[in-house]
């Protein structure tokens, strides 16, 4: 099995019973119990499922838990100190990780029924309600490091997650051993404080939650600490000293960055409508924020890169169809050009149609 899942482009595969991570179901709760999971409704929603592989499917015996390596050929912090680009997460410059993950999990499984006499099976992705990384860790790919993140001895933090679960009872493999020690690189290398405690996610101070998942105004006290991030943060797993045994040679290569989004400039962001974001995002992840979401981040991108050339492109969205958008450059051309901003205010940013969202960003 593990020959064949190789075969389909997965650099790490493990057996776990399905029982085997128990206390998935007590640390989701308090997690939630908190809030940590902000406007991720759908952990709250299904999250009952999410529990344990037979609140989803009461007849799984075994867990089959895959990796696909995205390890990237370069530095994924490179372009930190770049004003005029906006950074994308290393996961979202190649193809969709969902529609490659899937298909080869789909084709694992069909050459698993045909071995597997009277056996069921069925494949997760992301999408569905699974705990795909403690059950991971249960199966031996790694462990959950401090940084929530799978862990692998030979992938660092660069693997994509599915499973397959099944009727058939298989042999399981050794679970896997957190060997973070005494080593904190993660959580000191978070921009936004988003680590409360080791091996604790608070996600509403994390930039990839805050580029992606969040829709409304970025909270005034991040905005500064995204920097040129337009799509996510790398920042907690690039430092992971275990990075240093992924070879990017290992690496699907459906995940090799396509050059315009592994270099994005924000002047051509900010002159995107919805036609050009749905070309130029089309086959990515990125796709699914929309293009006032992506707009959003790239003034506030560029309302940190100190560039007076994009003054112009900033006031032209003042007057954007999305409030979000609006208001996003109402804060970007405060920073940028404080004369230009106070004069826009003054004479129409004030307006009773934009009083709120002048008072929600700035």
């Amino acid at each position: 099995m593990k020959a064949k899942a190789a075969e389909f482009g997965f650099a790490a595969c493990g057996v776990a019973r399905a029982d085997a991570a128990p206390r998935t179901a007590e640390r989701l709760r308090q997690w939630l119990a908190e809030g940590a999971h902000g406007e991720m409704i759908w952990m709250e929603a299904r999250a009952h499922h999410r529990e344990s592989p037979a609140a989803l499917w009461p007849e799984v015996k075994s867990v089959i838990a895959l990796g696909m390596s995205y390890a990237p050929a370069s530095d994924p912090l490179a372009l930190a100190g770049e004003g005029d680009v906006g950074r994308i997460s290393i996961y979202a410059q190649g193809q969709d990780y969902h529609d490659v993950v899937k298909r080869a999990l789909k084709a694992l499984a069909r050459w698993l029924v045909g071995e597997l006499e009277g056996a069921d099976v069925k494949v997760f992705v992301d999408t569905a309600p699974v705990m795909e990384k403690p059950l991971a860790e249960a199966a031996g790919l790694g462990w959950q490091g401090k940084h929530t993140n799978l862990v692998s001895r030979d992938h660092g933090s660069w693997l994509f997650l599915g499973a397959i679960y099944t009727t058939a009872d298989l042999a399981t493999d050794r679970g896997g051993s957190d060997t973070c020690g005494s080593c904190d690189a993660c959580q000191q290398a978070c921009p936004t404080n988003a680590f409360p405690a080791p091996y604790r996610l608070d996600a509403r101070r994390c930039i990839s939650y805050l580029t992606i998942e969040h829709a409304g105004p970025i909270p005034l006290e991040f905005r500064a600490a995204i920097g040129n991030r337009i799509y996510g943060c790398d920042d907690c797993l690039a430092v992971c000293p275990w990075n240093k045994f992924a070879e990017a040679a290992h690496a699907n290569m459906a995940f090799a960055p396509r050059a315009e989004l592994a270099v994005t400039y924000l002047a051509d962001l900010l002159a995107l409508d919805d036609a050009g974001f749905r070309q130029v995002f089309a086959g990515s992840p990125i796709k699914r924020i929309g293009r006032d979401r992506m707009v959003r981040n790239a003034l506030i991108a560029a309302g940190n890169s100190g560039k007076a050339e994009l003054v112009g492109m900033v006031a032209g969205l003042l007057d954007d169809p999305a409030a979000v958008v609006r208001g996003a450059a109402v804060w970007a051309l405060s920073r940028l050009d404080q004369a230009h901003w106070m004069a826009e205010r003054h004479e129409r940013l004030v307006a009773e149609a934009d009083e709120n969202v002048v008072a929600e960003w700035v």
